[in-house]
């Protein structure tokens, strides 16, 4: 049993995460005694749907301060008017999962107030493997412990890209038409990496345009996507201010973009590359408590820094090439960050390349090299 980096909390939090990142296993490993209340399953749905103050009798029955698991908690939102109101009376401590925040945030359902804080699971990171995971694997099927386990990885991609569309996005109804959404997912999954132009994903996805603003938000909201913001040096420099997207997980991407049967192209790499190291870098500062944010810079004349992080002590600016061989221009965009901001707290260059390489005042590293000393809280 891989033992996650996630520790859990001692009073009641959200627990969010994609389908698969082994939230329901690391709850029965955190929480074995607790009972369970799994809204996936019809019959726990449809009664408690009913009638939520079921919920409330049944639970003053256990001790007070004892956990409750509530599983897929978005499915019927208003049992949080119950969990806060046991929390208050009772002070008993939930564990709240679930894979979309959508109804809780659409549906304004009551999110306690802040007394539950919300943690994230992530799927597997290298550090939590022992780092024993072939790079060209991580980037070809992800990290989701299923593919990674499974002796048949595009089988469950296949399997779980289909499951999203016909139980997160049909089930649920959060689209009116699901075909020209599943046209939408492949268009989105191509640009993963890359500042959107939302006009022309409508156009490529025969969509209109307000309706692609809104799929957007779905893949946010359940948790498939992220937007990485653009960094703003200051007033009077001309720099991008559209956000990147990133897709949660390398394999996730490709199948939804229609390439899982494929072997990984040269020219998805870079991208596939960009967005594994995006993964480690936001799972490492979750589950370690940094939580400081991560952006990317980009000038008007092209040139980039893949990601920013602002924390107390300064900027961490950090270059990912999934080249062999560091080039020298792989630093300029760093060089042209720290002119026109001054002194950075650190920066990094991350390659696939076998050694170390000093470029001015830019450490490069193999990626694996810059994972573990990640993991050791040496870059962040």
């Amino acid at each position: 049993m891989v033992q996650r980096l996630l520790h859990p909390p001692d009073a009641s939090f959200f627990l969010l995460g994609p389908r698969a990142t082994g939230k329901t296993t690391w709850i029965g490993q955190n929480f074995p005694d607790a009972p369970v209340y799994d809204l996936l399953r019809s019959d726990e749905h449809l009664r408690l749907s009913r009638d939520p103050s079921v919920f409330g009798r049944e639970c003053a029955e256990l001790p007070e301060r004892s956990w409750v698991v509530v599983d897929e908690v978005q499915r019927v939102p208003t049992l949080l008017d119950e969990v806060q109101r046991l929390m208050t009376t009772r002070r008993q401590r939930f564990v709240l999962s679930g894979s979309s925040a959508r109804k809780l945030k659409r549906g304004g359902a009551n999110l306690l107030g802040g007394r539950a804080e919300l943690q994230t699971l992530f799927p597997f990171t290298f550090a939590e493997l022992d780092f024993d995971r072939d790079l060209d694997a991580a980037l070809e099927h992800g990290m989701l412990p299923l593919a990674v386990t499974s002796s048949r990885p595009r089988a469950f991609l296949k399997s779980y890209v289909e499951t999203y569309v016909r139980e997160e996005v049909q089930a649920e109804a959060l689209v009116r038409q699901i075909g020209s959404f599943v046209r939408f997912l492949e268009v989105a999954a191509r640009v993963n990496g890359q500042v959107v132009n939302v006009s022309g994903i409508a156009r490529d996805a025969a969509v209109a345009r307000p309706t692609v603003q809104d799929y957007f938000q779905i893949l946010v909201d359940t948790l498939l996507a992220i937007w990485l913001p653009a960094w703003k040096l200051k007033k009077g420099v001309k720099q991008v201010h559209h956000p990147k997207l990133y897709l949660f997980d390398c394999g996730v991407a490709r199948h939804l973009a229609g390439m899982g049967h494929l072997p990984v192209h040269p020219e998805e790499r870079g991208f596939l590359f960009e967005t594994l190291i995006l993964h480690e870098l936001r799972a490492h500062l979750h589950y370690s408590g940094a939580d400081a944010p991560v952006f990317f810079w980009r000038t008007h004349d092209g040139t980039e820094v893949d990601f920013v992080i602002e924390t107390a002590r300064g900027l961490v600016a950090i270059e990912v090439k999934s080249a062999e061989r560091w080039d020298a221009r792989f630093g300029a965009g760093i060089a042209r960050l720290r002119a026109e901001h001054g002194p950075l707290r650190a920066a990094f260059g991350v390659y696939c390349g076998a050694r170390a390489v000093k470029q001015d005042d830019l450490r490069v590293l193999p990626w694996k090299t810059f994972l573990k000393e990640l993991a050791q809280g040496g870059i962040v």
